[in-house]
């Protein structure tokens, strides 16, 4: 009998990884915009996360941190579709060169080749990733690494800043390895605006989708998260095919 429980709970662990469903993780707090003009009860809620493509050690929380190990490369999302919102984190990368980010309007769903979903990325790189990746001699353009804003998976945005269809950031602000940086995004409509520590300097709008999930990546590095607070605004005029699936 005892084989038996032990082979059971090991087949019901193994088919909630198969299909990407992990246990909740529950990191970061949604706050009622209410909540701050008056003193409304509930104002704060745990945000929860599922595990998608990831392993079961790849995220962890430790006191007030979230920390990704950074492999295998994938994401965790929201259980719940957000649409305009107003998110603040603090983030820094462990390793000289990592690779992060979060996802807004993400569908959710990885690519099989890539790992990562559709939605706007808002890009998280450590400073020395220019030096560690150049290629036929040439450094890629430093404000790769200081907050750069692009669609992925066909969501189609109009860049403010341009770099092909990216948007760079206008004044370079991110810190290096192992220095706290904070991220304010503000998403209303299509349109998002990227403050990097204290400074908006990069944005897109018109984005071809303005509701979905939130994901965090992991992609190759170690990278911590914290003080990850999200304020939900009042809906828009939103198509469902602005919508993504629902899963």
């Amino acid at each position: 009998m005892k084989n038996f429980v032990i082979h059971f709970a090991y087949c019901i662990c193994s088919a909630v990884f198969v299909f990407g469903q992990a246990p909740d993780i529950v990191f970061g707090k949604e706050i009622a915009l209410d909540s701050l003009v008056s003193d409304a009860e509930g104002a704060e809620k745990p945000i929860h996360w599922i595990n998608v493509n990831t392993d079961a050690d790849t995220w962890r929380t430790e006191a007030d941190l979230l920390i990704c190990k950074g492999l295998p490369i994938g994401v965790m999302r929201s259980e719940k579709q957000y649409e305009n919102f107003i998110l603040q984190v603090e983030w820094r990368h462990m390793e000289a060169g990592g690779n992060s980010g979060v996802f807004v309007w993400s569908d959710a769903t990885p690519d099989p080749e890539s790992r990562l979903p559709g939605g706007v990325e808002v890009q998280m790189l450590e400073l020395d990733w220019v030096n560690l990746n150049t290629r036929e001699g040439k450094k890629p353009p430093i404000a790769y690494v200081h907050g750069e804003l692009f669609g992925v998976g066909g969501v189609v945005t109009i860049p403010d800043n341009p770099r092909g269809t990216r948007s760079k950031s206008i004044e370079n602000r991110a810190k290096g390895k192992e220095i706290w940086n904070s991220y304010t995004v503000i998403c209303v409509d299509g349109t998002i605006k990227l403050s990097v520590n204290g400074k908006f300097v990069n944005g897109i709008r018109n984005a071809s989708i303005k509701k979905g999930y939130l994901c965090l990546e992991s992609e190759g590095a170690e990278i911590h998260f914290r003080n990850f607070k999200l304020i939900e605004l009042p809906s828009g005029v939103t198509s469902e095919e602005q919508i993504v699936k629902k899963l």
